[in-house]
């Protein structure tokens, strides 16, 4: 399909999903990078403690802590 047939069903709001090959997109800014953090051991029954309760993994609820804690920074 060309550009312009593309740019032409977009415009119109038609269904263009199925013209694009979604099997290697990404959203930017998030590319994943490892790290390695060690929780003293009553840390981390607290965290998987609440971790059950809101039904998540440790994980998780280490990533929704920092991310709220980061983003009320700025």
């Amino acid at each position: 399909m060309k550009a312009s047939e593309f740019d032409k069903k977009f415009d119109e709001g038609e269904n263009i999903t199925d013209e694009l090959d979604l099997s290697h997109a990404r959203r930017p800014g998030e590319e994943f990078k490892r790290i390695n953090v060690d929780f003293p051991a009553w840390m981390v029954t607290s965290l998987d403690r609440e971790a059950r309760r809101l039904g998540v993994t440790r994980q998780s609820i280490i990533k929704m802590w920092l991310a709220e804690r980061l983003q009320s920074h700025g």
